[in-house]
């Protein structure tokens, strides 16, 4: 005889896998991070941290709810179709619970993109995210055997760990960001900061600054600093890696320390770090696209 279905050991689970699902994100989201340019100030590791702990019970609660409203129904759904084909094709609610899912969510998602004018792809993308991720939570609640709770958490805690655990060897081999490699030719043209000071580097050696900002030891991001302009020339230090290339600019009114190189090949910065050595706050000038370079 067949096990009847425990609907709170549904809740249950998919509670669980609710709360799974956010911490994987939070992993992944982590490494992403690490192979990314670093951002102009360092970010504050303790408060986040702070924060993701004080958030987990919110979490679980909206992963409760969540369950509750759309993957019970949706599992109870699944449950009537194969009641209806009389028990035999059980292999049915696996094929029903995500339609059931998404059709249970259409209304309300519907209801708050009309009323706040979303644009239709972004609602579309986010149904889909939704179904994909409740529906993930349904499927796993379907077996009725016993020890189904104990072993979502394993093999869960089991995901996140090996994510973790892969993604930061994935860092340590090459994976993790590095500076582009660039070079004079990369060099010349014209950088620009936030607010359109400008180094303009020439190919001969010379360069030219128009209100590129000087910064003191004890500066911080926010608070006035002296700007410069001037010419002079410059010159690029290659280095042993990408790590150690510098970019020297000698003005006389002017007095940088040399310039670290970081960004993208796509958009490489050079930049200054602000404040006290190892502070990892930074000011940082782009290679401008010769359209920019026309409206500076």
């Amino acid at each position: 005889m067949r096990q009847k279905r425990s609907y709170g050991r549904v809740l249950v689970v998919s509670t669980l896998v609710g709360c799974l699902e956010v911490v994987l994100t939070i992993v992944v989201v982590l490494l992403y991070v690490q192979t990314q340019p670093p951002p102009d100030e360092p970010p504050d590791w303790v408060t986040i941290g702070g924060s993701l702990v004080a958030s987990m019970p919110l979490a679980g609660s909206i992963a409760f709810l969540l369950s509750l409203v759309f993957v019970v129904p949706a599992v109870a759904l699944a449950d009537l179709i194969v009641r209806g084909l009389g028990g035999r094709a059980a292999w049915w609610a696996v094929v029903a619970s995500p339609p059931a899912v998404a059709a249970l969510l259409a209304a309300p998602v519907l209801i708050y993109a009309t009323h706040n004018d979303t644009e239709t792809g972004s609602t579309l993308v986010f149904w889909a995210s939704a179904t994909a991720s409740l529906s993930l939570g349904a499927l796993i609640a379907l077996p009725r055997g016993e020890g189904l709770l104990r072993r979502v958490a394993l093999w869960g805690a089991a995901a996140v760990v090996g994510t973790a655990v892969f993604g930061a060897l994935g860092l340590a081999v090459g994976l993790a960001y590095e500076p582009p490699r660039i070079g004079p030719q990369t060099m010349t043209g014209t950088w620009i900061d936030e607010t359109r000071g400008t180094l303009v580097f020439t190919a001969d050696g010379r360069v030219q600054a128009s209100g590129v900002g000087v910064h003191r030891h004890g500066d911080r991001p926010g608070e006035p600093f002296r700007r410069c302009s001037g010419s002079g020339t410059w010159f690029y230090e290659p280095g042993h890696d990408v790590w150690s290339q510098r970019v020297r600019v000698e003005i006389p009114v002017c007095h940088w320390q040399a310039w670290h190189v970081d960004g993208t090949e796509e958009e490489p910065r050079i930049s200054q770090e602000v404040g006290d050595q190892g502070s990892g706050l930074l000011y940082k000038l782009r290679k401008a696209s010769d359209r920019t370079s026309r409206g500076t």
